[in-house]
């Protein structure tokens, strides 16, 4: 029986390939841009208040910094005990147009040896983890020209 795919967090990505995008919330107000998206009010301290839309965010950007995991984080992180920790690098991306540094993981095989500041990187689908009934996805941090 094949695996059902599934967000790992409902609304914070969309689409396939070339198509994938994070998904983000924008104030008609102030134009600022948030992630993960905010649905309640503009967080904008400076803001008068405006309604919050949906956007997509830029697919691309650059390595602001980075760093690995080297330990099992907790929960609500799910990892099988069972199974050897494997370390995986952490980049947070600046994406321009957004004027933001996200967060996430690099793709599997990417590690900090290969990543520099500065460096281009685009956001792909990737897998948190995956159970007998279900994979869950996620998005994971490419270098530019990398195939997965």
């Amino acid at each position: 029986m094949p695996r059902t795919s599934t967000p790992a967090v409902s609304g914070w990505f969309t689409g396939e390939g070339d198509e994938f995008r994070l998904l983000g919330t924008r104030c008609s107000s102030c134009a600022s841009v948030f992630f993960p998206r905010e649905d309640i009010h503009c967080r904008n301290p400076h803001c008068t208040g405006g309604t919050l839309e949906e956007v997509p965010l830029s697919r691309k950007g650059r390595v602001w910094s980075y760093t690995d995991s080297r330990y099992r984080p907790p929960s609500p992180y799910v990892s099988n005990p069972e199974l050897p920790w494997v370390p995986y690098a952490l980049i947070a991306v600046q994406l321009e147009a957004e004027r933001m540094v996200v967060l996430g993981q690099a793709v599997p095989g990417v590690t900090v040896a290969d990543l520099t500041v500065g460096m281009e990187v685009e956001a792909v689908p990737g897998v948190l983890y995956a159970d007998a009934e279900t994979t869950w996805t996620t998005w994971h941090w490419r270098p530019v020209g990398v195939t997965a």
